[in-house]
């Protein structure tokens, strides 16, 4: 199957959820999250503000300031994205596409090991992934290869076989509910 197929299919299946549905998986996500190795060992996290029928990540940050991590979320410049600390989640509005970014352009968060999570449609359980079509995470990575990156997803998320490119960065871990 295309990437452009099954793109359209995994959006067709998380705009069929129900809120409960999205707040049960999530909420079991987060148990699985943060009793990772990776969550454990991580003194930053570069995580991202959930959109439409994502997995709501707002109580994994809330928790991570709360065991005293930084918190980091991105912000798009053109074809750049960079990551900017947070201490304050509700000092974000609709930026790029309407996702949620940082108000404030600083501070540019600065840990090259700060463990990722990382968005997307569709996930092998190997780790390779397919995102939205932006490629931001994949040139983020390629320039900062040292992170570790988690995923969490759906599922129906997860997929036999991805169809990849050269430039595609595969996620370390992959959790799913």
């Amino acid at each position: 199957m295309d990437k452009k197929t099954l793109r359209q299919q995994i959006r067709e299946l998380k705009r069929g959820m129900t809120l409960e549905q999205i707040s049960q998986a999530s909420a079991r996500l987060m148990e699985a999250f943060i009793n990772t190795s990776q969550y454990k060992e991580a003194k930053s996290i570069y995580g991202y503000l959930p959109y439409n029928q994502e997995v709501r990540t707002w109580s994994i940050l809330e928790r991570a300031l709360q065991d005293g991590k930084r918190v980091a979320v991105p912000k798009i410049y053109g074809d750049d994205m960079r990551f900017i600390y947070l201490s304050d989640l509700s000092q974000v509005e609709k930026g790029f596409g309407g996702i949620p970014e940082p108000v404030g352009d600083g501070p540019v968060a600065d840990d090259r090991t700060a463990l990722v999570l990382m968005p997307g449609l569709a996930f092998t359980k190997d780790g390779d992934r397919m995102g939205y079509g932006g490629g931001y995470y994949d040139r983020f990575l390629a320039n900062e290869p040292a992170h570790p990156t988690v995923a969490l997803c759906y599922d129906f998320q997860i997929v036999e076989h991805i169809p990849t490119e050269d430039y595609d960065v595969p996620v370390d871990l992959v959790l799913w509910a």
